[in-house]
């Protein structure tokens, strides 16, 4: 054991202080419980992982440790953040505790908040498991993290252990992938810790393409595809989940097991889409590969200073989106205010339209699009266009994320027959959330075309995502400055204000996209899960009967209270 592990577990201890009463038989033991691990115990396993144990702490404390500290970029970057054992891409502040814990920029005081006590920086299956063991048998708060790129909170949990994969990187190809002698074509296996830009970068230089998001670190074999995986590829291809051939994960008794349509099926089945952090911890996953090719892809500006105007462009919008069928384009078409984009628009709100045409020449892509952007013209709004034809593998690497913001978001799947019946609808909506306040609408066209077609995959994605054809999310934040009053009223705008008019297009009973999605959905077991949350909780129930893995809106997480600690 290094003494600079020693000093840190220390100091982290005796700041919590490991005298108190003994925890409820229903809690798991923080510092102050009987039961909490002693000095000793983690000093042994810490020896156990080879050193790999360390003290977490908030991204602001880290950067105070640095010579000269973080820079604004570095408290901003997804690259550099996702070397932070720490570090969340979004909000890791306790709000809910009195007094609130925080940690902020510039602040006198740096408190823990939801950040995890220790971490487990796996470089193995085994360095995994041993993390696993030691918090079953300790009866601790478990949380995993491959990325930190998560917008409920799953990824991190307070007075906790952390099992981190960011250091699983291994890549591999094969022509012929087999299950049970089967074969399954041309695949690529990837550690948990693998992030796109990476992925993407290793598969055009093998000629291939894989169905994943367009965000630098996001990792693909982590919580993205447990919930489902969308993707600009999606129409073409279908979600991630429906093109994984195998899993490999650490299950809650410590035992690795390979889950694929041959062996462990149920939990095969749970873990595409059942939800990310409440099965185990993946160490690999095994994903379908196509050849790649070459995409145009048109990036469009629409702005103005009118809500009524934006309505127009929204409708506009629903009124062509079925144009783009035949060429099975994925787009994100995000609403927001001109200053969030940093573009140089002469105006306050700005539709950014970027379409992706596979295997579509430029000329074609634009005929494609232009109608609907010469009603968004008539409709009194600025338009600038620009297409330019690219690999696709480029055109969806990113070099880094802009994060580190206080973003909570809510969304709904907003069904195909919404847009086929009701386009005028989608305007007035659009205009009553941004005369509400709205400064972030995020549609995303990843649905419909090869996700409807794969209705009959046997896994737990949602049903009504097969009848979807956008996934439609609002994001609220804040600044550090606001008032505790301020950012509970943001956590709740989605559900309170935002939804009612949402659902207008979605419909009461519509379904959410469990990564980009709101922890605090009031029936998130219908709205994330539908009619398959009854076989997941059983499933859940089979492979880890004590609930380590738990987390915020998750599988089983009805049973315990908000901060996982306690059964309720």
């Amino acid at each position: 054991m290094s003494g600079r592990f020693f000093s840190s577990l220390i100091l982290v201890l005796s700041s919590f202080g490991l005298v108190g009463a003994h925890n409820s038989s229903g809690c798991r033991n923080v510092p102050g419980s009987m039961g909490f691990p002693s000095t000793a115990e983690w000093a042994a396993l810490n020896t156990s992982v080879s050193g790999r144990l360390v003290a977490v702490v908030p991204t602001v404390k880290f950067c105070n440790s640095l010579p000269g500290g973080c820079t604004p970029q570095q408290f901003t970057s997804s690259v550099f953040l996702d070397e932070v054992p720490g570090s969340m891409n979004q909000v890791s502040s306790d709000y809910d505790s009195v007094p609130p814990s925080l940690c902020l920029p510039n602040s006198t005081t740096c408190e823990q908040g939801n950040v995890p006590l220790f971490g487990v920086l796996a470089e193995s299956a085994s360095d995994i498991q041993k993390g696993v063991t030691f918090a079953r048998v300790h009866n601790l708060r478990l949380a995993v993290k491959a990325s930190g790129h998560d917008y409920l909170g799953r990824s991190t949990a307070k007075s906790s252990l952390l099992i981190s994969t960011h250091k699983l990187q291994s890549i591999q190809f094969t022509d012929d992938f087999r299950v049970g002698g089967k074969s399954k074509g041309s695949a690529v296996t990837v550690g948990s810790g693998v992030n796109l830009s990476t992925l993407y970068k290793a598969t055009k230089l093998k000629g291939k393409i894989v169905v994943s998001g367009t965000a630098a670190t996001v990792a693909a074999a982590g919580g993205y595809v447990q919930g489902g995986g969308h993707s600009a590829l999606s129409p073409a291809f279908g979600l991630a989940a429906d093109n994984t051939l195998e899993l490999t994960v650490v299950l809650a008794d410590g035992s690795v097991v390979t889950a694929n349509e041959m062996e462990n099926t149920d939990l095969f089945w749970a873990m595409r889409g059942g939800g990310a952090g409440s099965w185990g911890v993946i160490v690999s996953a095994t994903f379908q590969t196509f050849p790649t090719f070459n995409a145009s892809v048109s990036v469009g500006l629409i702005a103005s200073n009118s809500t009524q105007v934006m309505g127009q462009v929204a409708a506009a919008h629903a009124r062509h989106i079925f144009d783009w069928d035949p060429f099975h384009v994925g787009q994100y078409f995000f609403l927001v205010t001109s200053d969030f984009l940093q573009v140089p628009v002469p105006a306050k709100f700005v539709m950014a339209v970027q379409t992706y045409f596979p295997n579509t020449t430029t000329d074609v892509a634009e005929a494609a699009l232009q109608p609907f952007f010469d009603e968004a013209k008539a409709a009194g709004a600025i338009v600038i266009v620009q297409t330019n034809e690219t690999n696709i593998n480029d055109a969806l690497t990113s070099a880094d994320d802009s994060v580190g913001s206080n973003t909570v978001l809510g969304s709904r799947l907003v069904p195909a027959t919404a847009y086929k019946n009701s386009p005028t609808m989608f305007g007035d909506v659009y205009t009553q959330l941004l005369d509400g306040g709205a400064t972030s609408i995020l549609g995303h066209l990843v649905a419909g075309g090869k996700v409807a077609e794969n209705a009959n995959v046997p896994n737990a994605i949602h049903p009504k995502w097969r009848t979807a054809k956008v996934h439609l999310l609002l994001a609220n934040g804040w600044d550090d400055s606001a008032s505790i009053a301020q950012v509970h009223g943001n956590e709740t705008h989605f559900m309170n204000t935002q939804l009612p008019l949402l659902e207008k297009l979605s419909g009461t009973d519509a379904a959410s996209y469990s990564n980009e999605a709101d922890v605090l959905e009031r029936n998130f077991q219908d709205t994330f899960f539908g009619p398959n949350y009854a076989k997941l909780s059983a499933i859940k129930s089979k492979y880890d009967p004590s609930d380590l893995f738990i987390v915020g809106a998750g599988v089983g997480s009805e049973r315990w209270d908000e901060s996982g600690m306690c059964r309720i």
